[in-house]
């Protein structure tokens, strides 16, 4: 077996395989495109530790951005995210 195919699949569990950054992509998922405001007010925490999770999302693709005047508005874009929530999330 071919473990190399799996890379991407790993990847993007390790990135979000971190509760702060799987809230995150809950909330987006739940709320629509929101900006870095919209998501340090609701979860209490610096922006800069807010923008650097969406960062790392960013980077596996799990989420993207799309500019709108001068603030960036951040949505989930790999749907595999919502099925691993769905799977060890209970609502």
């Amino acid at each position: 077996m071919n473990i190399e195919k799996f890379n991407d699949s790993a990847e993007l569990l390790k990135v979000v395989a971190h509760p702060v950054r799987l809230a995150l992509v809950k909330f987006m998922i739940d709320n629509g495109p929101l900006n870095v405001t919209s998501l340090y007010e609701e979860f209490g925490m610096p922006q800069s530790t807010v923008s650097q999770h969406l960062s790392k999302l960013k980077s596996v693709k799990v989420i993207s951005g799309t500019r709108k005047g001068l603030e960036i508005y951040y949505e989930v874009k790999d749907k595999r995210v919502e099925t691993i929530l769905d799977a060890v999330i209970s609502a």
